[in-house]
């Protein structure tokens, strides 16, 4: 039979146990902030019971509710809303003075708002938080005089009213129609 001898340990210094406690401490703190970082809206909107977060990572918030059984548009309409649209700081960088006509299919506007339409019942009111992959990325947006309107990756801040939505073929039969007619164009489709 073998015997196993122990070998004690040495004590460890109270100083080397100080830091080593604070060592601890820190990469808690450390990693409680680093969870923290990010989006502050999108964290802190996301402590609200309302806000959904979607496997995209839009987030949003029913601000008005449709009638139940409502519609809600596809990837091949085209819907009449009212927006506006804000930084992180509040500060609005578009807003729609009428009802202004969107498409809804991916790569006609940016990802999180085609989602976030689609997501939306006729006669809704929703707030979206779109992180900057959803929206313009590492793209910043100038107005047309050259002065920065949205920075490059920012988080924006969408209110969203679905007034209507029709099949974009209706609208482009009904495009086509007026201006057989002479008339001007009906609701004309924004570019991204």
């Amino acid at each position: 039979m073998t015997t196993v001898t122990a070998v004690p340990l040495q004590p460890v210094k109270r100083g080397y146990l100080i830091w080593l406690w604070l060592g601890i401490a820190l990469a808690c703190v450390s990693a409680y902030a680093l969870a923290r970082q990010g989006d502050p809206a999108l964290v802190r909107e996301a402590r609200g019971k309302a806000v959904v977060t979607t496997p995209s990572g839009l987030q949003y918030k029913v601000l008005k509710a449709a009638p139940v059984g409502a519609a809600k548009p596809t990837v091949t309409d085209v819907t009449l809303v009212q927006y506006e649209g804000r930084l992180l700081d509040g500060s609005t960088f578009d807003k729609s003075q009428q009802p202004t006509p969107f498409p809804v299919a991916p790569g006609a506007t940016v990802s999180g708002f085609s989602e976030g339409l689609r997501l939306m019942p006729k006669g809704s009111k929703y707030r979206f938080w779109m992180s900057p992959a959803l929206a313009y990325g590492a793209e910043e947006k100038r107005d047309p005089t050259g002065k920065l309107v949205i920075p490059a990756n920012s988080t924006l801040v969408f209110d969203v009213e679905l007034i209507d939505f029709i099949p974009e073929t209706v609208l482009r039969q009904m495009q086509q129609q007026q201006q057989g007619a002479g008339g001007p164009p009906v609701g004309a489709i924004p570019p991204r």
